[in-house]
């Protein structure tokens, strides 16, 4: 059994690896995401000090002065260091929230579809009354009870991003919970804990993976959302924050609210490309 197990094995990661590798869609996003962290890294060097800083004449269009490549906005700070300073705020809410998300999502669906009866009823009526809650009210009345701030504005998304993550860690953890291998592991003697996080969950993680991009984008598009209207931190820029303060001169200067929002969904379509890149590397059927 072991040698075919085996042979199982080395016939299943070339497979896995030529549809990781030919993927188009994976290696674009993961370029778009290799370039933001890049952005992310080199704001502190290119662009020190607080990006919020009054630099220059207020209005300056992109292109007109060569130090102030992107312009300046109606307050006279430079538009390229608040764009990629904005860049860390929402990759922070974004990964921050995923993986609070993530793990309530994967802790929620797992136990529930391990165990069943009771405690999978009990957990499936807390995930049906959180979907049908609209969530970004929720979020908003979150922030604007609990102040915003960037470990708020995290919080408040996780809390309602984690229902996918549960619905699908869910569905997985019914189907491997009757499979032979954890019907071994319970012949063993293992602890439950063990086999929900040991044997059972790295045969899930595959199509929760695929879910984790989508959940990044979505994040970034909330907070961007809160910035907008003007919950977001006053301490910290943000493409929203910067999309907000400048959708009164889109006539006369769109480039205030063009360059963010070009950012966002930039960043948005990066995580996009991954996560569809991620599913059709995974997924079985969709491989081919």
């Amino acid at each position: 059994m072991s040698d075919v197990i085996a042979d199982a094995v080395k016939l299943a990661k070339p497979s896995r690896l030529r549809g990781i590798g030919g993927n188009v869609s994976l290696a674009i996003g993961a370029g778009i995401l290799v370039l933001l962290f890049a952005v992310v890294i080199l704001a502190p060097v290119l662009y020190p000090g607080d990006p919020l800083n009054m630099v220059a004449p207020a209005l300056m269009r992109p292109g007109e002065s060569a130090r102030y490549i992107l312009g300046t906005d109606d307050l006279g700070r430079d538009l390229a260091a608040e764009t990629m300073h904005g860049a860390s705020v929402s990759l922070l809410v974004g990964t921050g929230a995923t993986a609070i998300g993530l793990l309530i999502g994967i802790v929620v669906g797992g136990v529930g579809g391990y165990f069943g009866g009771y405690l999978d009823q009990f957990f499936a009526r807390i995930t049906e009354l959180f979907q049908t809650i609209p969530s970004f009210l929720l979020v908003l009345a979150l922030v604007g009870i609990l102040g915003p701030s960037v470990p708020v504005i995290i919080f408040a998304i996780a809390t309602t991003s984690w229902v996918s993550v549960a619905r699908i860690a869910r569905a997985e953890f019914r189907t491997l919970r009757e499979r032979d291998f954890v019907l071994a592991a319970r012949t063993l003697g293992y602890s439950p804990l063990r086999i929900v996080f040991v044997e059972i969950l790295p045969n899930a993680i595959a199509p929760i993976s695929a879910n984790v991009s989508i959940m990044v984008a979505g994040a970034i598009l909330t907070e961007s959302g809160l910035s907008f209207v003007g919950l977001g931190d006053p301490n910290a820029v943000s493409w929203g924050s910067m999309i907000g303060e400048g959708r009164d001169y889109l006539r006369s200067d769109w480039y205030l609210v063009g360059i963010p929002a070009a950012a966002i969904a930039f960043t948005v379509l990066g995580f996009n490309l991954v996560g569809d890149g991620l599913n059709r590397a995974l997924n079985p059927s969709l491989r081919s």
